[in-house]
């Protein structure tokens, strides 16, 4: 199969069409992308979610030139790069990880201008030879991913970020474009200051994920186990996210669940880097359906399908938390945000900022935490707060979303499933050009059968292959080829997802996996070596 044309393209929306699979824009993503396109430096603010990475991805596969991706999320870089070339986009992933023969060959294709998108972390940006060898690189411009890190203001400050001020002097002419999802008026006038953005364009979206229900408990150490399985419970199969304060407590709750018939994984920072990416991408592949975390866990994680975020103790800040919380209902499905906290977890808060040793950093520690537990203490809207923290001021007093605002505040301590009806996600946030996962198309249902069939072929494709579930194929568009069940490649492409790379990629594969589900064939259908699924055997009496 011949390579899709990386040269530059005119056509927005056929450019888009043709590589991500996708009939329109996101709010916002039109207008950010035109900016880029005109050289414009600019500075977004759009909630995890929003679709920030095809911001910068859609204008360098246009410009036919090379965008320099700043990033400190190894995981993220390669996923990225992985779900590109699944597009047919060339992209590459310059870091320290990788032998020297290979960080040659990076660097000389880069050189060529063999690639669309180059993904460096901010350490490899300081090295002595990088800014030489990138003045040789045909650049179209840089986008500075999690960009709140170059603020002391933020609430993930990482010094090595300041290096990025040297972008404007050895690059005058390179526009920058800094993209976070939490930043406050105080930390984004900080990244304009620090990158030296000239004239910017300023796309801010809401901060309010209407989709998402926020619900706050203080509670007890002993009924806090309890109350965490009774969340769980009305999750059923779905993949959920528990955030532990401590790596002693990510133990502790594994075990719990586990001896409760739970899947449970653990993921934190003393794990070999191997263990964490094996657990990481069990998660990811569905295999377990819990991952119970400290912070270390779900920077730059992809999982659209994420039903709860459990906290098991108040974060740092507000923004750490609509953070961490944002990582629920991606695919603007309804899912839940639960905080469960204790007083002693906030009494070891404020020893931590009580012990900070200078004075400055002090304030700023003393003052995230009287935010947050400001937040945690409230009986106003929860929703509200969130927005009037990052400086957007909601016309509304009430969301009917929040325990705050009456949704069900008490549905912790009863083990019943709670059914409420689907909210509306905010429209910031919805491509409202193809059906939502999880719905119904066409007055066809998904049958759980097929459904579990495509999951497992798609997680051994994946492994096959080595690179994520998602990359091979999404959980929205696997719903839609259990809806649609296509025959044909223009019946694939009418999937929101399948661009015309991906769809020759795999389409010929999903054919035969649907052609073997109609036959009868139930067993895992494993690829071969080349990907394709082998025989699969038949349910018995069909």
């Amino acid at each position: 199969m011949s390579a899709v044309s990386v040269t530059p393209e005119t056509d927005l929306l056929s450019t888009l069409r043709r590589h991500w699979g996708y009939d329109s824009f996101r709010p916002l993503q039109e207008r950010i992308v035109r900016s880029l396109l005109e050289g414009r430096d600019s500075c977004v603010v759009m909630p995890t979610g929003g679709g920030k990475s095809l911001c910068y991805q859609l204008p360098a596969v246009m410009l036919g030139r090379t965008a320099i991706v700043i990033s400190p999320l190894i995981a993220l870089m390669q996923d990225q790069a992985a779900q590109l070339a699944q597009m047919g986009i060339p992209a590459a992933v310059l870091n320290s990880s990788l032998p020297s023969e290979k960080q040659a060959q990076v660097i000389r294709k880069a050189t060529g201008g063999e690639y669309r998108l180059l993904y460096l972390s901010p350490e490899r940006l300081a090295c002595a030879d990088t800014i030489s060898w990138l003045q040789r690189v045909p650049i179209a411009f840089f986008a500075i991913d999690e960009a709140h890190c170059i603020s002391e203001w933020g609430h993930e400050f990482r010094p090595e970020y300041r290096q990025l001020s040297r972008l404007r002097a050895h690059f005058p002419d390179r526009p920058i474009a800094a993209f976070t999802a939490s930043a406050t008026r105080r930390v984004r006038h900080d990244i304009l200051h620090q990158l030296q953005l000239r004239d910017p364009h300023r796309y801010i979206a809401s901060f309010h994920r209407s989709n998402l229900r926020y619900l706050v408990k203080e509670c007890e150490g002993r009924e806090q186990p309890s109350l965490l399985l009774r969340a769980l419970r009305n999750y059923e199969d779905r993949s959920v996210i528990v955030y532990a304060p401590t790596i002693a407590r990510v133990g502790e709750t594994v075990n719990y669940l586990k001896a409760q018939q739970i899947s449970a994984i653990g993921y934190h920072g003393k794990m070999e880097s191997a263990e964490r990416r094996d657990n990481q991408e069990r998660w990811m592949a569905d295999e377990v359906r819990v991952l119970v975390g400290t912070i270390a866990f779900g920077l730059g994680i992809n999982k659209a399908s994420v039903r709860a975020v459990v906290h098991l103790a108040l974060p740092k800040s507000i923004e750490q938390y609509y953070q961490e919380a944002g990582r629920a209902g991606r695919d603007g499905d309804p899912a839940d945000c639960i905080l469960l906290w204790q007083k002693r977890d906030a009494a070891l808060l404020a020893y931590f900022a009580d012990q900070i040793v200078d004075p400055a950093e002090k304030e700023r520690a003393w003052q995230r935490y009287h935010t947050i537990r400001r937040f945690a203490e409230s009986n106003g809207c929860r929703h509200r707060q969130i927005c009037l923290h990052f400086g957007e001021s909601p016309k509304w007093t009430t969301c009917g979303a929040c325990d705050a605002c009456g949704c069900e505040s008490d549905w912790l301590v009863k083990s019943t499933k709670v059914e409420r009806p689907k909210v509306s996600p905010m429209a910031a946030l919805v491509r409202p050009a193809k059906p939502m996962p999880g719905g119904v198309a066409g007055g066809v249902d998904i049958d759980p059968a097929l459904r579990e069939y495509l999951r497992e072929w798609r997680r051994a494709a994946a492994k096959q292959q080595g690179v994520p579930a998602f990359v091979v194929m999404h959980d929205s568009a696997l719903d839609e080829v259990c809806r649609k069940r296509p025959g044909s490649i223009v019946e694939l492409l009418s999937i929101s997802g399948f661009g015309e790379y991906k769809a020759a990629l795999y389409g010929p594969r999903i054919f035969e996996v649907l052609e073997q589900f109609r036959n009868g064939a139930r067993a895992v259908p494993m690829p071969e070596a080349d990907g394709r699924p082998r025989p699969a055997k038949r349910a018995s009496g069909l």
